[in-house]
């Protein structure tokens, strides 16, 4: 089991042509994921080979969904057309949209994230499920993986891993590498993001192989604040937890755009207490994190 993706996902790149487009497409091939096209206006009809694999480069997203049935598509195109990109694939109905760029304008970000919020099938669910931007992206080890986290981490395992900090969640990927992992899912840091804490935490306590979960956040914002008081109302599988940031300076913005500190509201030591009186053991630093993962777990 897994969430959000698995081996049978039909993944479309946006921008397959471009130079990080062309590593990363060859990169996920190379982790089993089905990669069955790309889409770029300027070379459709085209096909980009990798390999023996020799994929289709269509026109527009609608396009390649039509001809596909692609159901996850991977975003790497430059951020002053990220939105666009985002808003084709929306508008597509593609089920996963995996946005990887940086540096995206916020308010671009809150415009196609506001457009997935109002597209819904008939039962009220919202179609289109954003990851990012400004992310690692997503990967289900030994089946997919959609993104740019390094595939030979890890192996699969009982563990959820969600977390804003891509480099973050590659160490404590490769920590818990005797373990393994469900599904392991960077969110980003930018302010407006399309999956939060809270939805990956709803995915993996609905995931019957998930036995645990790590959630990392960092300093700025209330998103860990608001995760605690999800975790203790209905999340009942144990939670450890890790915050980025307990050395920086108040006041200052710290890498992510997210990430700013004002007087005792999103600090570090502050995020950590809401989420221990939530009961998510937290730990100062990656490998005490992982610790304290092991521990909870051998005591399942």
């Amino acid at each position: 089991m897994s969430i959000f993706l698995n081996k049978d996902s039909k993944v479309i790149v946006q921008g397959i042509t471009g130079g990080e487009g062309t590593k990363h497409t060859a990169l996920m091939l190379k982790a089993g994921t089905q990669v069955v096209g790309g889409v770029n206006a300027r070379k459709a009809g085209t096909k980009v080979v990798h390999g023996n694999v020799e994929l289709p480069v269509y026109g527009t997203v609608a396009e390649a969904v039509a001809e596909t049935g692609a159901d996850v598509s991977i975003v790497f195109v430059p951020p002053a057309f990220t939105k666009d990109a985002v808003v084709e694939a929306i508008e597509a109905g593609v089920p996963l949209v995996v946005v990887i760029t940086e540096g995206v304008p916020v308010q671009d970000s809150a415009e196609f994230w506001a457009l997935a919020q109002s597209k819904v099938d008939a039962s009220g669910k919202q179609v289109t499920r954003i990851i990012g931007p400004n992310c690692p992206g997503i990967i289900t080890p030994g089946e997919a993986l959609v993104g740019i986290t390094p595939n030979n981490i890890t192996v699969k395992g009982p563990i959820g891993l969600v977390s804003k900090s891509g480099t973050l969640t590659y160490q404590m990927m490769y920590e818990l590498r005797d373990l393994g992992f469900s599904t392991a899912i960077g969110i980003g840091g930018d302010p407006v993001i399309g999956t939060t804490h809270i939805d990956a935490l709803a995915a993996f306590e609905a995931d019957p192989e998930t036995k645990a979960i790590v959630m990392i956040g960092e300093i700025g914002g209330d998103a860990e604040e608001r995760a605690a008081e999800y975790i203790k109302a209905h999340v009942t599988k144990p939670v450890v937890g890790y915050v980025a940031g307990f050395t920086a300076p108040e006041g200052k913005t710290m890498g992510h755009a997210g990430a700013i500190v004002s007087g005792s509201a999103g600090t570090a030591q502050a995020k950590k207490e809401a989420l221990e009186a939530a009961g998510v053991k937290v730990g100062k630093t990656p490998s005490e994190t992982a610790t304290l993962l092991r521990e909870v777990y051998a005591a399942l």
